[in-house]
């Protein structure tokens, strides 16, 4: 089991940064890799980072790359979502999400894919 509570949300101008955090208990965080996503009013769930177990390895969709940074503190059980230059379409409930399975090449993206998750945390850009 793998417990995951998100925190960091807020309203923040265009342009502007705001910094996500994911804390996780239960099973042995760097066992598993750590994912974002968010999901808009009336949007499907959408990808928004990946990060490996020992944080090597990270992965964004093109809506994001660039500005978008995920990061983990195995130490602290945390992962985080750095959010730079932000956009009002980047408005949206962003979820952290813990996936157990391994892959050797393989980028999981979509909801499905991930094993548990938090409530989420709710960031609003005006513009």
């Amino acid at each position: 089991q793998v417990q995951l509570v998100e925190s960091g949300g807020g309203l923040v101008q265009a342009g502007g940064s705001l910094r996500l955090s994911c804390a996780a208990s239960g099973r042995t965080f760097s066992s598993y890799a750590m994912g974002w996503f968010r999901q808009a009013p009336g949007e499907e769930r959408e990808f928004v980072a990946r990060i490996s177990t020992r944080g090597a390895n990270t992965y964004y969709p093109d809506s994001v790359k660039g500005r978008f940074i995920v990061s983990r503190d195995n130490a602290k059980n945390t992962a985080y979502l750095q959010m730079n230059s932000l956009k009002a379409e980047d408005t949206a409930v962003y979820y952290c999400a813990a996936d157990l399975n391994h892959y050797s090449s393989y980028v999981p993206s979509l909801p499905s894919e991930y094993d548990y998750w938090g409530q989420g945390t709710q960031v609003t850009v005006s513009s």
